[in-house]
């Protein structure tokens, strides 16, 4: 079995998040950068197929030369070979641009299935994997919580839907979309990291993928950013005096009066 990984670098969500000069992007001077939380559960998820099936597994990422460094986590876990997608050509891409590319690299390793998380926690818009599954003209299922490979043509999914949850049966070639809890990602070993340097990492830009330049970055973005800004802050907090029926009393009437909430 072929399997790829899409990987995303994001903040760390402990990270202090400053808008940039531009008003339109964050500041990244000082920020930390990781795996997107959500990849790894993707990333064990391919491991654990890997293992069932004697599989390959390709991790894909997009961006610049940092990228490479969440790669090689992957590839330290056990990933078998990388591809960076680097090019100028994409600088700007929206989600749209973003899956193109995905796609086109996709298409170049042929996998069995692909893995991704379902969503990244910077954009939060949960939208390029099931870009990258209509783009191929595969099926997808995103929040899957749960996996179970039938055999190496279908797969049992549960995912979680409003209220509860739902079990569907998928066909592969398709895209699998990785939500929290479905399994504990592993730890890099010392013998994994040392192999993992000897591992391939091929950086592909456009031209290499058989992209139209003008389908991906700022030239084939659909929707861009306008401004960016933090939240208002917070007033302080508001002490109420008196016994417990006098707070209460006293509570009621603002929410009712100023708050207007009640």
């Amino acid at each position: 079995m072929k399997i790829a990984v899409l990987v995303k670098q994001v903040p760390s969500s402990e990270a202090k998040i400053r808008i940039g000069a531009d008003g339109k992007s964050i500041d990244t001077a000082e920020v930390e950068w990781v795996v997107n939380p959500y990849d790894e559960f993707a990333m064990e998820a391919a491991l654990q197929a890997k293992e069932k099936f004697s599989g390959e597994v390709t991790v894909i990422g997009l961006g610049g030369d940092k990228v490479e460094e969440a790669l090689r986590q992957c590839l330290a876990l056990g990933a078998d070979k990388a591809m960076v997608l680097r090019d100028a050509a994409f600088e700007g891409s929206d989600s749209l641009g973003v899956a193109r590319a995905l796609t086109a690299a996709v298409k170049e390793v042929g996998p069995d299935v692909v893995f991704c998380g379902k969503l990244g926690i910077d954009h939060d818009n949960s939208a390029v994997g099931v870009m990258v599954a209509e783009l191929m003209g595969w099926p997808h299922a995103s929040v899957v919580s749960s996996l179970e490979f039938n055999d190496e043509s279908s797969a049992t999914v549960v995912r979680e839907i409003e209220g509860g949850s739902e079990t569907l049966s998928v066909k592969l070639p398709a895209v699998l979309a990785a939500n929290k809890g479905l399994n504990e990602p592993r730890y890099a070993n010392l013998k994994g990291i040392m192999m993992a340097k000897k591992k391939p990492m091929d950086v592909k830009d456009a031209a290499a993928l058989g992209i139209d330049a003008g389908t991906v970055g700022a030239a084939g973005a659909m929707t861009t950013t306008e401004s960016m800004q933090p939240p208002a802050e917070r007033s302080a907090g508001r002490l109420i005096d008196g016994d417990p029926q006098q707070q209460v009393t006293e509570l009621v009437r603002l929410l009712k009066d100023e708050a207007k909430v009640l």
